[in-house]
């Protein structure tokens, strides 16, 4: 007799197709009406509209600072990029050292992420900042930055891959290795793709978190785009109109991940499904 197929695949039957659009409809229509009434309560306030659009540019990092560098979003994106890039890396040898039998590499991870975890990222940016220069230590404002994001979210993402590498059944690893595969190719085969629906989810939204609170570096006088919003809204006594705007190109860049976000987690979902 023919084996019988462990999981039929799910057929995208006419009503299912409907449903599923007029569901996406009527998400749009909603976020469509919610965004109206929010711009409308902003077009009764007497906003400054000639100003924003005076101030765009140099918010969104399209015009260079006067000593040449970049400016606004453009400049907090790159902190953020630099910053996540870093992260992962800290993350990933934190969470291997969570997981190792070596007692000096799980002692040394779990100080670290106790460390990180347990105070505030403010004072983690201050103290890399202001506090280390009376050692010696001098760094600069950017680098100050991203050495505080990548540090403390690094801790946070430890755990996270933790989690999802334990997610995975022991018994397919095992598996695995017993039919004379290496660990790298169990590792970056069996392990990561399944490990990777658990992390994305979490790591999205610690990545979205990072963008925002990349405001803080604004205390150490980098031109990023809170900092700029601040200014702007001091100089001019609009404060209104530039922290709103502000607000609106950090909403945008976090739609922009989180449009990201879901489409790794579809492409990842849909290699389960197979």
């Amino acid at each position: 007799m023919p084996q019988i197929p462990d999981s039929q695949p799910k057929v995208e039957t006419p009503e299912r197709w409907h449903h599923a659009h007029a569901f996406k409809f009527k998400t749009g229509l909603t976020w469509l009406i919610l965004l109206s009434l929010l711009l409308g309560t902003f077009s009764k306030m007497g906003l400054d509209w000639s100003l924003i659009s005076q101030k765009l540019p140099f918010l969104l990092g399209l015009r260079l600072s006067p000593d040449g560098f970049i400016q606004g979003a453009a400049l907090t994106i790159m902190i953020t990029a630099c910053s996540m890039f870093f992260c992962l890396l800290i993350g990933l040898i934190t969470a291997l050292g969570r997981m190792s039998k070596n007692a000096l590499a799980f002692g040394c991870a779990t100080f670290y992420a106790s460390l990180f975890r347990g105070t505030p990222l403010l004072v983690q940016v201050l103290i890399i900042y202001l506090a280390l220069p009376q050692v010696g230590i001098v760094l600069g404002a950017l680098s100050s930055g991203i050495i505080a994001l990548s540090m403390n979210y690094g801790a946070y993402l430890a755990e996270t891959i933790r989690s999802g590498v334990l997610s995975v059944p022991r018994g397919q690893q095992e598996a695995a290795l017993a039919l004379g595969v290496s660990r790298w190719t169990v590792a970056v085969h069996v392990t990561a793709p399944q490990a990777l629906r658990i992390i994305i989810p979490p790591a999205g939204s610690m990545f979205i978190s990072m963008l925002k609170d990349s405001s803080l570096v604004s205390l150490m006088g980098l031109w990023e785009l809170n900092f700029l919003a601040q200014s702007y809204g001091r100089s001019t006594y609009r404060y209104m109109e530039m922290l709103a705007t502000a607000a609106a190109i950090y909403w945008i860049m976090s739609i922009v991940l989180e449009l990201l976000q879901s489409r790794l987690e579809r492409r990842f979902a849909q290699g389960q499904r197979r």
